[in-house]
């Protein structure tokens, strides 16, 4: 019987530093021997297990010991038919896993409001996107996920499609009954792709939201490090079922990946797994109880609502901006305040709480205080215009990924760019969600939200440095 406390790589990689071996190969830093005295105080502790794939310590790219024993005891903690760890983020995981499912010229539907990574995933496997628009939600204020009959009528329409790709939950926790999408695909015999990079702690089992595994999907990708206690880029790719080869995705994780994977990144990722196992249910309470109490106070702020809605993650606390406040601006009054939140968007600011309660809570209400007062002092926006940003329910690109590499393009100002198609993506980040997606036809209401996110301040990833847009020529 597996002890849910051990941490088999995490265990050899301290066995081994433990005995203060001489190191005569790599990395150079010789175990922390070699390291500049200015940095030395805060990396000491870890660069004894920063180690390389000496005897014993195992090869995350044909494991047979310490990591294999580590990705079993993933596996069957989150109830996965394989786990693989990954020290490339979910975006490793999501281009393996669309990589070694579809093929050039083959069909995959998919959300359109995925991650940058599901696109550059699909762009290398030269595969022609389907993307099924999501609905906007009129209770949380922003667009969420794709309707069931939106997947229904994509199906049908390309009964050849190889793969659909859904991300569960959204960026803010938002959730959708993911299972009956599942099975309708499988009804297909069409595997599911999940992007559960915000979901890992789902897991724990109620009243958390069901994780994808549990709702049949066929590959996942979690981001361990965006809930779980693992280092940044430590991710988990899970698959279960036989609609998707192991082999295939498995060989392009090798191609992926680095061939000199960090050894402290897979530890985090032993160690994240069995603090998720090991959590009990009073310690998941005091956490929830944390996160609500959080919320509680922010229910008193002046400028902003908070959001509510039912079965969402409740570790995740959205702000609404009311009377016209605008988010982008929120966000930096919470920061001169000490309060650093995930992400703002022109109307919203996220929070995310963590997996144990929050012990400095005298200071975030100081801190809530001094905002308050602050936007007290602004004069309030004009209220944010809605435009519908996805007119069509299903739609594909307007040229192939083939097509686009011979395609010559030019600069354009965003006035004239209407109708044309987009020879790169505009990116607002984060979420890092495209706004406009690099071979697609460019809507007037795409280049009116772009204009505003601009005028507001956003920070826009792959914009050309002119300002410009970059377009194909006809």
């Amino acid at each position: 019987m597996r002890n849910s406390y051990e941490t088999p790589l995490f265990d050899k990689l301290k066995d081994f530093a433990g005995q203060n071996p001489i190191s005569l190969h790599v990395p150079g830093h010789k175990s922390g021997a070699v390291f500049p005295e200015k940095g030395r105080e805060f990396y000491q502790r870890i660069l004894p297990i920063d180690l390389t794939e000496v005897t014993g310590l195992d090869d995350l790219h044909a494991p047979e010991g310490a990591i294999l024993e580590a990705e079993k005891a993933a596996a069957e903690f989150f109830k996965a038919d394989r786990s693989f760890f990954l020290v490339g983020g979910s975006t490793a995981g999501n281009l393996a896993m669309i990589l070694g499912t579809v093929r050039r010229g083959e069909r995959i539907i998919v959300q359109r409001n995925c991650h940058k990574s599901v696109m550059n995933g699909i762009e290398l496997a030269g595969a022609l996107p389907v993307f099924i628009a999501p609905e906007f939600d009129e209770q949380v204020r922003r667009y969420t996920h794709p309707s069931k009959e939106t997947l229904a009528v994509s199906l049908e329409k390309y009964p050849d499609a190889k793969a659909v790709l859904l991300t569960y939950p959204d960026y803010f926790g938002g959730t959708y009954p993911l299972q009956e999408m599942i099975e309708l695909s499988h009804e297909k015999g069409i595997p599911v792709l999940v992007d559960e990079a915000h979901g890992v702690h789902f897991a724990l089992g109620q009243p958390l939201p069901p994780s994808a595994l549990c709702c049949g999907a066929d590959i996942v990708v979690q981001s361990a490090h965006k809930m779980a206690p693992a280092m940044t880029m430590a991710s988990y790719l899970h698959m279960q079922g036989n609609l998707v080869s192991e082999k295939s995705v498995a060989r392009f994780l090798q191609m992926i990946q680095s061939s000199s994977p960090s050894y402290p990144i897979m530890a985090s990722l032993d160690l994240a797994r069995s603090f998720l196992e090991t959590m009990t249910g009073e310690e998941l309470n005091r956490a929830l109880e944390s996160s609500e109490e959080m919320r509680k106070e922010m229910r008193k702020l002046d400028f902003c609502s908070v959001v509510e809605a039912e079965g969402h993650d409740p570790f995740k606390i959205t702000l609404q901006m009311e009377k016209g406040w605008n988010g982008l601006e929120a966000i930096h009054a919470f920061e001169r305040a000490g309060l650093w939140p995930e992400l703002a968007t022109e109307d919203q600011v996220l929070f995310i709480a963590g997996l144990a309660p929050q012990k400095r809570f005298d200071k975030f209400i100081k801190a809530l205080s001094y905002v308050n007062e602050q936007l007290k002092k602004a004069g309030n926006h004009a209220t944010i215009e809605r435009v519908q940003l996805f007119p069509d329910k299903i739609r594909e690109l307007a040229f192939t990924y083939e097509e686009m590499n011979t395609r010559s393009h030019i600069e354009v100002p965003f006035a004239e760019a209407a109708g044309l198609i987009a020879a790169e993506a505009v990116i607002p980040y984060p979420p890092g969600i495209p706004l406009i997606m690099r071979g697609e036809r460019i809507e007037e209401v795409q280049l009116k939200a772009l204009d505003r996110l601009i005028r507001n301040g956003a920070r826009l990833q792959q914009r050309h440095e002119t300002g410009n847009l970059l377009v194909f020529t006809n």
